[in-house]
């Protein structure tokens, strides 16, 4: 029999690798398969997982490694999936690809709720399912409602505990319970695939030191390609953080952009350092930011809401600090976007980076309240179990930036004395009616 494995990201493979070496898929008795896919805008640009460096560390404990890109080419991983009449055609197909005699034994994946791993879930049927998370996203709810045929196949949710304490709601609302990732077994695999000599590949012009003698670092995501803020908007925030770095005394400072990202963002941002004459180093984006929190060891990491914000501090010890989660609070659309627990979390836990270099501390928080109560107000009908307590968090500490008054209204959660925001008119007929209506449903939206 044979176990399929299901990876996106280095960082995901991590987790898996860390997971097998703790026996949480038994001895190796049976033949191990890992699909790696490639979910870039672009993926044709963009590395594969498993040329990524570090990933060699992790082979060994797979038997055959596919890439889910050239199975389902030329349609890309995260927009294609089988046509329901087509599913049982399509996962004999899928089986006899892989040599998968009487199909799997299990199959282990991430992101469950989305294309690919939601596809591959649906061709290979009849056996049964572990949801992996490698990131802020598992003590969110799940995305999604999944079709009975995979939830009812899923049997546990194994996870990193980045924020002891703190339970997982992904996929509670099946029954499904979360298991820890050691530490230790995580801190292991990233010391063994972490690439020799790590260090980025270029400078912008600057006066290196001058600014001073410390280092950090900047974590770049891809917020414009999710369309949460504009190219220009991303590029300003990159541009705070390094400005709020410098006035904090830092002369050099290591930019880590997101593996999807592509080039964009590195070159804006050597623009900005060699104004503030302040050494930029741009990273390797296909290696794990923890690769460079352990040979780096940089004084301060600021970014938006990454999950290596947290790992940072978590695994690390290093101070991070936030920029932009107002801005990004404000702008998830829909409400429920599955952003919006890591974005919380990272907000209400960690110090914001302000203009002038100061840190300034989130007010206190009962962080697990917090959670389950924007839990709630995302996924309602999913977690009625939490009304009480999103009811109770929300009388005590009201509205602040972590809900929008439009979806409690809605939900009927507004706390007493806090207005409704009134409903925006529609605009009739006119010339201009169509464009003032496509404006109206966005700022609808942005309220919801």
């Amino acid at each position: 029999m044979t176990q399929v494995f299901y990876a996106s990201t280095l960082f995901g493979a991590m987790t898996l690798a860390a997971a097998v070496d703790e026996g949480a898929f038994g001895p190796r008795e049976d033949r191990r398969i890992l699909l790696v896919s490639n979910n870039a805008a672009v993926p044709e640009i963009t590395p594969r997982l498993d040329e990524a460096p570090g990933f060699a560390a992790l082979r060994p404990r797979f038997d055959e490694v596919w890439s889910w890109n050239e199975i389902v080419a030329p349609l890309h991983p995260s927009d294609w999936k089988a046509r329901v009449i087509e599913v049982p055609m399509i996962g004999r197909l899928l089986a006899s690809r892989l040599s998968l005699d009487g199909g799997p034994r299990e199959l282990v994946v991430e992101s469950v709720a989305v294309p690919p791993a939601r596809t591959i879930a649906g061709l290979l049927r009849d056996c049964p399912v572990t949801v992996y998370s490698d990131g802020l996203m598992s003590y969110g709810p799940t995305r999604d409602p999944l079709p009975i045929e995979i939830a009812g196949r899923i049997s546990r949710l194994l996870h990193l505990d980045l924020v002891p304490g703190l339970s997982p709601l992904l996929l509670s609302e099946y029954g499904v319970r979360g298991q820890v990732i050691p530490d230790g077994a995580f801190l292991r695999v990233l010391g063994e695939s972490a690439p020799g000599g790590v260090s980025g590949s270029g400078s912008a012009s600057g006066s290196g030191g001058a600014s001073g003698s410390g280092s950090a670092m900047i974590l770049g995501q891809y917020l414009s390609a999710l369309e949460i803020v504009t190219p220009e908007e991303e590029a300003a925030l990159h541009a705070g953080m390094l400005r709020g770095l410098a006035a904090r005394g830092f002369g050099s400072v290591l930019f880590k952009p997101h593996p999807a990202a592509g080039r964009r963002h590195a070159m804006e941002l050597r623009e900005t350092a060699a104004e503030l004459g302040v050494r930029l180093t741009v990273a390797d984006g296909t290696v794990p930011a923890e690769s460079y929190f352990a040979s780096s060891r940089p004084e301060l990491v600021v970014g938006c809401f990454s999950t290596a914000l947290i790992t940072a501090r978590r695994y690390f010890g290093l101070p991070a600090a936030t920029v932009g989660g107002e801005l990004v609070l404000e702008r998830l659309t829909p409400y429920e976007n599955s952003n919006r627990v890591p974005v919380t979390i990272t907000d209400a836990l960690l110090p914001r980076l302000e203009a002038d270099g100061s840190l300034a501390e989130p007010p206190p928080v009962d962080l697990e309240a917090l959670v389950r109560a924007v839990g709630y107000c995302m996924q309602s009908e999913a977690h009625p179990d939490l009304r009480t307590e999103a009811a109770a968090y929300l009388e005590a500490h009201g509205p602040e930036r972590y809900f929008k008054r439009q979806r409690l209204a809605a939900l009927d959660l507004l706390p007493s004395g806090v207005p409704a925001v009134p409903a925006v008119p529609a605009v009739p007929g006119g010339p201009a009616a169509g464009t003032l209506n496509r404006l109206r449903r966005r700022l609808a939206r942005a309220l919801s």
